[in-house]
């Protein structure tokens, strides 16, 4: 698998109260992917088929507005933060487009990889997408607090 010295720390912080073998267990199931600075790692419309985490460098979120090629910065994620999450839980399309800001490494997580998990190591799975849950929950919290002040 080849992951980085780190990447374990990485999922402990991901995934709080997981077990040091199921951390194992989950960093297994990762691969280390390297983009370029520029890279389209996720387009807004594509079919969500993956998750990452960043290992390192920056990552621009940015949505498409009515405008055609004009685009809003949602946020700009760094180390440990989590992309793309929903993909595991549901297959639907992107929502944003993720853009490398500079160099990066990534932690990446296929769905069909994650459904293995999940079938294999419920206890894990649940987790796994509780954890997930939470953080696009707390995404859901600061879109709602942001549209509020808004209006």
């Amino acid at each position: 698998m080849g992951c980085d010295i780190g990447a374990d720390k990485i999922i402990g912080q991901s995934f709080p109260g997981l077990t040091p073998e199921e951390q194992q267990t989950l960093l297994a199931c990762f691969v280390v992917q390297r983009f370029p600075q520029d890279a389209h790692i996720m387009d807004q419309n594509d079919l969500g088929d993956f998750m990452a985490i960043v290992l390192d460098g920056k990552l621009a979120i940015r949505k498409e507005t009515v405008l055609p090629g004009k685009f809003t910065l949602i946020a700009i994620l760094e180390k440990g933060a989590m992309v793309g999450e929903v993909a595991l839980a549901e297959e639907t399309v992107r929502t944003a487009s993720v853009i490398s800001m500079e160099e990066c490494s990534l932690l990446v997580l296929s769905r069909e990889r994650a459904l293995e998990l999940f079938e294999d190591q419920p206890v894990l799975g649940v987790k796994v997408l509780k954890r997930i849950l939470k953080v696009v929950g707390g995404r859901l919290q600061l879109a709602s607090a942001r549209l509020a002040q808004l209006l």
